[in-house]
């Protein structure tokens, strides 16, 4: 029987490190093995250091390993050319037509990366060839447990459509139902203990403990249960020589005391080294000091090197000119990789801001959200005053409560225009689908940005692969609005007054005067990588980067051990790389002893990166 392991976690925690050297060790003992991934904001050939792409490819130097990065591009169009073929062969163009606009939402390619990866879990082989393991390198945390999630919402999605209009998002109902067995299929074999495990990674942190408890809950309730979990990033004892590097593992260790406290699971410790995680080598070098127990040695240890010390600061004035208002709102987007300090960035803007005079609105539509956790006060789906702070409010829109509300607002704009009660049962089983969470969320989120009473408007964005999807919407938006809701009714009842807003606010976005986006990184080759292409992709409808948040950043005269200096090394390199790649001022957040927490540290970190020529 094929074995099954699921990496997931939080962003930023080492999830894909972890699974390519569990991938690597089970290969290196003889057992086929395949490593997948499902996560839009891939990393596995930066691991590998060689391509990968939409197909099942050996590993050079591993025998017995491939892997697989799922595009979703391409999985989208299998997908759709899979569940249309029979409709072309049955239906007249313009049908067919109406149909494909209706699979062109926004929503299809993280279905078609599902019904994809569904393959895995479903067949003993793919493509000819059998694997005694397959591992899957999960998205973050809150996007795997909405595709974990999805097969129950496409059974009652199939199900209604069957009774009803026989159409879905997900395409024509009795082209779907073998695909709805399969997805049953896939979520018996994911409660199979014997056959399937979860490993969640986390790194010793209040967030990321937070995280992990709140995903084995949701897990849980799909009747998931065989979990254990791996504790990575922790500061070895020649770390913590350093001052700065002993505050840290000090907060680390009552965070292992409170996750060995709550969490009855197998645990397993991995620590921070000194150097990047990449290549067949270095993983297996990984899995010696994992499994095998054995000190990090050789090129683990780090030995003197030559920094340069530089600070790769830019001009003070630069930085504020993209963050302040100056005769128009301000949209400020924090843009990332998951993990690398999104939150933490944009509170501490959208406070900096507040203090500036400035009302702000911080605003989040991640689904996995810490504003509450940064601000340390609570923060809802109703915009909020954040007690303490004038000028500053804030709200986490819920994309739950955000689907019902404007699922209301749809039917009762099509009541109020006279609609047969047979049309609005159509468009109530289309808002029914599992897109329209999304969908919504993102109609919130320009429901505020649109409100003039805000001078300066923060958002912390979802990952990158879910920000781009809800960037991306306002334009599919324009054929959802004409073809999918409206086409089985009344072709000519465009909500042209919803147009005009998603076109006022793709203009805002893409005009540098009103719009920064703003990407932050570690200085590591992953998140810079994820960062540039992000980058790239939103060029492609007019957005560009304006701001680059280096977070985490060891401060140069913290450098007084190998350890240390090895680490600021390899930051100094990344630092200069960020400053070619994207060519726009660069913020650096140092790293800290302990979590940024409440709005006083929130005060004195946004002074400090945004009031004072620190040099780090």
């Amino acid at each position: 029987m094929t074995k099954f392991i699921f990496f997931s976690g939080k962003g930023g925690v080492g999830k894909t490190s972890m699974a390519c050297a569990h991938a690597v060790r089970y290969a290196d003992e003889g057992k086929r093995t395949l490593i997948v991934t499902t996560d839009p904001a891939s990393n596995l050939a930066d691991v590998f250091e060689q391509e990968i792409g939409h197909q099942i490819t050996p590993i050079a130097g591993v025998p017995n390993l491939s892997a697989m990065e799922i595009d979703p591009d391409k999985a989208t169009q299998e997908y759709i050319d899979r569940a249309m073929a029979p409709i072309r062969a049955a239906f007249p163009p313009q049908i067919v037509e109406v149909m494909e606009e209706q699979m062109s939402g926004p929503c299809t390619a993280e279905v078609a990366a599902f019904d994809r990866f569904t393959d895995f879990l479903d067949v003993p082989s793919n493509n000819g060839t059998s694997f005694d393991i397959v591992i899957f390198d999960t998205a973050p945390t809150g996007h795997t447990i909405r595709l974990l999630e999805l097969p129950a919402e496409w059974s009652q999605s199939i199900d209604a459509a069957s009774a009803g209009s026989g159409q879905t998002c997900l395409g024509p109902a009795a082209a779907i139902q073998d695909a709805k067995h399969k997805y049953e299929r896939a979520l018996a074999a994911m409660r199979q203990t014997s056959q399937t495990s979860f490993v969640f990674v986390l790194h010793p942190e209040a967030i990321s403990i937070k995280e992990t408890r709140r995903a084995i809950e949701e897990l849980r309730k799909l009747d998931i249960e065989n979990f254990s979990l791996i504790i990575n990033g922790i500061i070895p004892p020649e770390g913590a020589q350093n001052p700065l590097f002993a505050a840290r593992a000090e907060m680390q260790s009552r965070y292992l005391d409170q996750i060995e406290h709550d969490f009855d699971y197998p645990k397993q410790r991995m620590i921070l080294l000194a150097d990047e995680i990449k290549g067949a080598g270095k993983l297996r070098r990984v899995g010696k000091i994992f499994f095998d127990g054995e000190p990090a040695s050789g090129s683990d240890e780090a030995a003197r090197v030559h920094l340069q010390n530089e600070t790769f600061a830019s001009p003070l004035d630069d930085v504020r000119a993209r963050l302040s208002p100056n005769g128009h709102r301000r949209t400020v987007f924090f843009a990332g990789k998951g993990g690398v300090g999104k939150t933490v960035a944009s509170c501490v803007t959208a406070v900096w801001l507040a203090r500036q005079g400035f009302k702000t609105l911080l605003l989040t539509t991640d689904p996995a959200a810490h504003l509450g956790d940064v601000l340390d006060t609570p923060v809802g789906d109703d915009v909020t005053e954040v007690s303490g702070q004038l000028n500053l409010w804030a709200v986490n829109i819920d994309p739950k409560a955000a689907a019902e509300t404007y699922k209301t607002r749809i039917l009762n704009d099509a009541r109020q225009r006279g609609r047969p009660e047979s049309a609005i049962k159509v468009m109530e089983e289309e808002l029914n689908s599992p897109c329209t969470e999304e969908m919504a969320a993102f109609d919130k989120f320009i429901e505020y940005a649109s409100q003039d009473e805000w001078q300066a408007v923060v958002f912390d964005t979802a990952p990158t692969g879910h920000t781009l999807r809800l960037l991306e919407l306002p334009v599919d938006w324009s054929k959802q609005i004409d073809v999918k809701v409206f086409a089985s009714v009344d072709a000519t009842a465009a909500d042209d007054v919803a147009k005009q807003r998603f076109a006022k606010v793709i203009e805002m976005m893409s005009d540098p005067e009103q719009s920064t986006f703003a990407f932050v990184v570690y200085p590591e080759a992953t998140p810079i990588l994820e960062a540039w292409r992000a980058a790239q992709e939103l060029g492609t409808v007019g957005v560009h980067p304006g701001l680059v948040v280096a977070n985490m950043v060891i401060p140069s005269e913290q450098a007084t051990t190998p350890f240390v200096q090895s680490r600021r090394a390899m930051q100094e390199k990344y630092l200069a790389e960020i400053g070619q790649r994207f060519g726009v001022p660069m913020v650096q957040i140092p790293l800290l002893p302990h979590e940024v927490k409440g709005l006083e540290m929130l005060a004195e970190l946004g002074d400090q990166i945004y009031s004072e020529q620190v040099t780090v």
